[in-house]
């Protein structure tokens, strides 16, 4: 689009703060000299707002020095790297990814705990399921607005979830009348190889006691099996080019075969984790000491601060094993309506999990250096993935495009240099206060192009009478319409020039579905 290229141009690395290093890196020089750098190419925009952001964030340089003078220990950011997706965030830029020693910092995890992407191959082709789209989309609007997943959990399976991610939840006895999309599980899903880290350590899953016993039994609710808002989706898509053919084979994927991918996250649970974890953060603050500038209020590795650390990690370890089971039914819920539309697959292609990976925790890597990733991806090399089925390949990268827009799976090199992160997407390129006021042209010449399941069916006549409704739906739409986001080809450029990621796959989407 026209429009979009002009509001490209006037942010594509016209900012003075920022120095080239190389057609992959950017630097970011600052008062307190902490190594800072962005990995973007020329051709990726850059937002001054996101910039400025940053620099505030840095001010916890100072932060940790006050802080540990006056709890006596030591504490630093060690380094920042930017991935190409950085963009402006709610007090620290999505796209970070920051290590500190001595020190965890809640806030740069964030509310959304564990919010990442799964990808599953299916044993459809696109030649099987395009004719097929007016149905699916019927089914899955059925399945995920409609009351159609039936994702009754009971509480000993609430807390099994919470407390030992999803291979506990997978290995308690299921009771009776729990169907629904828990007829699509195979037995391959308790393989907990190709998932990052399958079960995030915790000692007890109090915090959430509400949600563990609201079951009072067996029964469903509102939160299990929820897309949430924002940039999250679950999309079908196919294999539109190869890239690494040796890759592709070896993990199962094959030209025009259909895949499922779902970006989703904690929900209300990561909420209440950062919550937690920043009202911890401040109740330890020195008496005396000034508050941080920027509101942002670490967490010291010192025995004083220990059942505080202690505390938060359990409520962040169980937010964040909510957040891959979730992902999970979301998984499931897509591969229902797939089924239930398609019948008995043909063509012997293979089907199962490729990967699901995190995108906002945080990891200790030992000598008190902690990495949180702030909207980024882990993105590790051969090292990484010893002993696993990709130690031959380096880490699945899953970037997702904008909403319409082509995906991409790459695989990692561990760069040491990106602290072994990517970006988790193609990155904002303007905020949704502004995209809503872009044009009903383009939203609609968009929607002639694409499939869009969201709670409202906009093609039913009664619906479409509403001017009301339909303007609230068409403004939700256009926060995360195409012109919202950076352009995929020059990200995924980027990862490729800085040694980051090689792509593997690119996915387009056949539909999408929005919360």
């Amino acid at each position: 689009m026209a429009g979009s290229k002009r509001r490209d141009a006037a942010t594509i690395h016209h900012d003075p703060r920022l120095v080239r290093v190389d057609d992959a890196w950017l630097r970011l020089p600052n008062p307190w000299g902490v190594p800072v750098e962005i990995c973007a190419g020329p051709d990726v925009p850059i937002e001054p707002a996101a910039v400025d952001e940053s620099l505030d964030v840095l001010r916890t340089a100072d932060t940790l020095e006050r802080l540990g003078t006056a709890c006596r220990t030591e504490a630093e950011i060690d380094r920042v790297v930017l991935t190409p997706d950085f963009h402006k965030g709610a007090g620290i830029p999505i796209g970070t990814v920051l290590r500190t020693r001595g020190a965890l910092i809640p806030q740069a995890v964030g509310n959304d705990v564990n919010c990442g992407m799964r990808l599953e191959a299916t044993p459809y082709t696109v030649d099987q399921v395009r004719p097929r789209l007016d149905v699916l989309e019927r089914r899955l609007r059925h399945l995920f607005f409609e009351g159609g997943r039936r994702i009754a959990l009971s509480g000993v399976q609430r807390e099994a979830l919470l407390r030992d991610g999803l291979p506990g939840l997978l290995s308690v006895p299921r009771a009776s009348g729990q169907d629904g999309v828990w007829a699509m599980l195979r037995p391959e899903d308790a393989d907990a190889g190709r998932v990052h880290q399958a079960v995030y350590p915790t000692a007890t899953a109090e915090e959430f006691r509400g949600w563990i016993d609201s079951a009072g039994g067996t029964s469903h609710d509102g939160v299990i099996g929820s897309v949430g808002g924002g940039n999250h989706f679950a999309e079908v898509q196919y294999v539109a080019a190869v890239h690494d053919r040796q890759a592709a084979y070896a993990w199962g994927l094959r030209l025009g075969q259909v895949v499922t991918m779902v970006h989703s996250g904690s929900l209300s649970l990561g909420h209440q984790a950062n919550g937690t974890g920043l009202e911890l953060a401040r109740r330890m603050w020195p008496r005396g000491l000034p508050e941080p500038e920027n509101k942002i209020f670490p967490m010291l590795l010192d025995e004083r601060w220990a059942a505080a650390c202690r505390r938060y990690l359990n409520v962040l370890g169980n937010a964040a094993n909510f957040a891959v089971g979730n992902r999970f039914f979301l998984a499931l819920m897509l591969r229902t309506g797939l089924a239930d539309v398609c019948g008995e697959p043909r063509g012997g292609l293979a089907a199962g999990l490729v990967y699901d990976a995190p995108h906002n925790l945080l990891w200790r890597m030992g000598d008190g250096l902690v990495v949180h990733r702030k909207g980024a991806t882990p993105a590790g090399g051969y090292a990484e993935m010893a002993g696993g089925p990709y130690a031959m390949w380096g880490e699945p990268v899953i970037v997702p495009g904008s909403m319409g827009a082509s995906s991409y799976l790459l695989r990692g090199h561990g760069s040491e240099r990106a602290l072994g992160s990517a970006c988790h997407g193609a990155g904002r390129r303007i905020r949704r206060g502004t995209a809503i006021r872009g044009g009903d042209a383009e939203l609609d010449a968009f929607l002639r192009e694409f499939r869009v399941v969201t709670p409202l069916d906009h093609k039913d006549p009664a619906v479409a009478r509403r001017s009301d409704v339909m303007a609230a739906w068409r403004r939700d739409l256009k926060q995360e319409a195409p012109w919202a986001y950076k352009d995929i080809g020059p990200v995924v450029s980027s990862l490729r020039r800085a040694g980051v990621a090689e792509p593997v796959v690119e996915l387009r989407p056949l539909l999408t579905v929005k919360g």
